[in-house]
């Protein structure tokens, strides 16, 4: 295997593993988050305004978890395209 095809694959194993840390970091994070909300519910000081303040901050953490893995696949081919440049080059040399 050619030095540049092992980083390409460091390249795919180090995206995949942000990836996948960050969706489980999410669920934690969701998970975490949610709990003032189920206490308040289950002693019924929740009222349908704080509901919607639930829902508004489990969108708001999924959108920056959304952001990291969207910025990680934006930079994962970024990285890939250099690596097909340097291939053309070695090639027509």
């Amino acid at each position: 295997m050619k030095p540049l095809q092992r980083l390409e694959l460091l390249k795919d194993m180090v995206q995949e593993a942000v990836d996948r840390g960050a969706s489980s970091v999410e669920a934690i994070h969701q998970h975490i988050a949610a709990l003032p909300f189920e206490v308040l519910e289950k002693t019924g000081l929740l009222d349908d305004e704080r509901l919607q303040l639930r829902a508004k901050q489990q969108r708001t953490i999924g959108a920056v978890y959304d952001a990291i893995r969207r910025i990680n696949r934006q930079v994962g081919e970024l990285i890939s395209d250099q690596f097909e440049v340097l291939e053309d080059g070695e090639r027509a040399a």
